[in-house]
């Protein structure tokens, strides 16, 4: 009788099949504040009922995310229930309070305040309560990672507890370059429900680049039809210069773009959209060679680096075809910000066009001896020459364009080097010190730094347990997970204000395939959201190993590719 009973228990055990398991509030990101009272639970158990305002678009997809969320996890299957006031699951919209000064409307939500929300659990059941529907979102993940992960549970045991959170930043991002190679619609969709699981709310997505044209633009078809094709890609490891002789293409239609804008939204995610100029535009070239200085041919770059041909600062078509392109990218991308790149644009073909030379002296541009704040690195460029002022006054025509559009202008902190353009936005990847410098200028900011920051690079010491990657120094998971995008020693209290936040960016020169984008991204986001989350006296290394796993076994159920090492 007893080997029986033991038997069945086994096979209970292996079908997924099991008792009420436990909740763990011990997540990634590491909310702001949990109290939990372990002596008393709530059982959560299927049939049970979700209620919210069904009324609210926004709130009644959140239900519904619950509600698969918690399916997926442990099998359990809610109702919706909007009109059930006794229902144990609530979504509600809470009011800001004002204190008690009756004479007085509540200050306006901060950007983190519209994310903030409240999860608490008592003997009533669970409640989910927030400003607005962002926060709501930000709720149900949390409850979302804490359930434990099963096939089958009957029940699931959540201890009490008062879960107080929002996030440190407002802006919390990733990008994916697609125009070294192109990823689909279905990945870019799972990329993004990546992003959500970790808390990020904007996706950068690199639209462009010497080696492809992949946004689809109705004034010039034959940009991306023509300009989104290689003949050939070098597969040879550093400056080795190996080709595969396959053509490489493809691009995104301004639909598919829409949808995936839409599919981000409704996650909370804003779509960061760039069209890098007037540097990395070689695959516009190809279509447009006279928008060059030496009239080409340009072939779509088959290799990686930074190539010397670039738009043209001199000629007045170059604006026509760059604000008509921006016009069409904010036509389908409603994002506050737009990216104009701005990086990585060589002037030795400025310095020798007579076009060039002509606007410079036109524009009364003179060089002068200053040096320029900035961390060096690929394709920089310190000193105010005349020729990186020119790109100044390029880029502050696409500014005024942009505003007129009801947009803000992002830019890699080279934009620094020619004088910033009043409203601009400095995303700092050569170090800090462009983000230091930019926010002495009273210019937000956003700290992307390479060597804490680019996830392309090695994760783990041993090169040979990894795929090909791109750059020589490691960016481990504790790495990225002791930067401080804010310097109090650099910055008065004032001036960290300008920070918005903190951005990881996957660029693919060797990453070809949705597994490896994976492997490269995970765990390591899950360090970087608490960088973009969490204050720093939160933050703890091996505490977050501790809690990592709990987050791995939804990697798991996701199906997820992730380095299993943490370095």
């Amino acid at each position: 009788m007893i080997k029986r009973f033991l038997s069945f228990s086994v096979l209970l055990i292996m079908a997924g099949i099991v008792n009420a398991q436990r909740a763990n509030y011990n997540i990634i990101p590491l909310p702001k504040e949990v109290k939990t009272d372990t002596t008393q639970q709530f059982t959560l158990k299927g049939g049970m009922g979700i209620t919210y305002d069904s009324s609210n678009t926004e709130i009644t997809r959140t239900a519904k995310f619950v509600q698969e969320w918690v399916k997926e996890a442990t099998g359990i299957q809610l109702q919706l229930t909007p009109e059930d006031k006794t229902a144990q699951i609530k979504l509600a919209i809470s009011t800001p309070s004002n204190k008690g000064k009756k004479a007085k409307q509540p200050a306006p939500l901060t950007d983190q305040q519209k994310e903030s929300y409240t999860l608490s659990v008592n003997g009533k059941g669970i409640l989910l309560s927030a400003y607005e529907p962002a926060g709501l979102f930000r709720a149900a993940q949390t409850l979302r990672k804490s359930l434990p992960i099963a096939k089958e549970s009957k029940g699931v045991e959540l201890p009490f507890v008062q879960i107080t959170d929002q996030p440190r930043f407002s802006y919390r991002g990733v990008l994916l370059d697609c125009g070294r190679h192109f990823f689909s619609i279905e990945f870019i969709k799972q990329f993004l429900d990546a992003m959500a699981l970790h808390g990020c709310n904007q996706f950068h997505w690199h639209l462009t680049e010497d080696q492809g044209w992949r946004f689809e633009v109705k004034a010039y078809p034959d940009l991306a039809k023509k300009g989104s094709i290689r003949e050939k890609t070098v597969i040879g490891p550093g400056n080795i210069r190996i080709y595969d002789n396959i053509p490489y293409g493809g691009y995104y239609t301004q639909d598919e773009c829409r949808e995936i804008v839409r599919y981000a939204a409704e996650r909370y995610i804003n779509v960061v959209p760039e069209i890098d100029m007037p540097g990395h535009m070689q695959s516009a070239l190809h279509v447009f060679p006279n928008l060059g200085c030496t009239g080409g041919p340009y072939p779509v770059a088959p290799h990686w680096g930074v190539m010397r041909e670039v738009l043209c600062g001199g000629n007045p078509e170059t604006l026509t075809f760059l604000k008509t392109v921006f016009g069409e990218l904010c036509d389908v991308f409603p994002s506050p910000y737009i990216h104009i790149g701005g990086d990585e644009c060589p002037k030795e073909r400025w310095q020798k066009c007579a076009k060039c030379q002509a606007k410079i002296k036109e524009l009364g541009l003179a060089s002068e001896d200053i040096k320029v704040d900035g961390d060096g690195g690929r394709g920089s460029q310190d000193g105010r020459s005349a020729e990186n002022k020119l790109q100044t006054y390029i880029n502050h025509e696409i500014e005024q364009f942009l505003a007129s559009r009801g947009r803000s202008l992002i830019g890699w902190d080279e934009i620094l080097a020619g004088g910033l353009t009043e409203n601009a936005i400095v995303m700092s990847w050569r170090g800090t010190k462009g983000g230091i410098a930019a926010a002495k200028q009273k210019h937000r900011v956003i700290m992307s730094p390479n060597v804490f920051a680019y996830i392309d690079h090695p994760q783990l010491k041993d090169y040979s347990k990894q795929p090909q990657t791109t750059g020589s120094y490691q960016v481990s998971c504790s790495k990225m997970y002791s930067f401080e995008p804010v310097v109090p020693e650099e910055l008065t209290e004032e001036e960290q204000n300008y920070i918005l936040g903190v951005q990881a960016n996957l660029w693919t020169e060797h990453v070809a395939y949705p597994e490896h984008a994976f492997l490269q991204l995970l765990p390591r986001l899950a360090s970087m959201s608490e960088v973009q989350w969490c204050a720093p006296q939160q933050k703890n290394f091996d505490n977050f190993k501790a809690r990592l796993p709990q987050l791995q076994k939804f990697y798991d159920k996701l199906g997820y590719v992730y380095c299993h090492q943490v370095e």
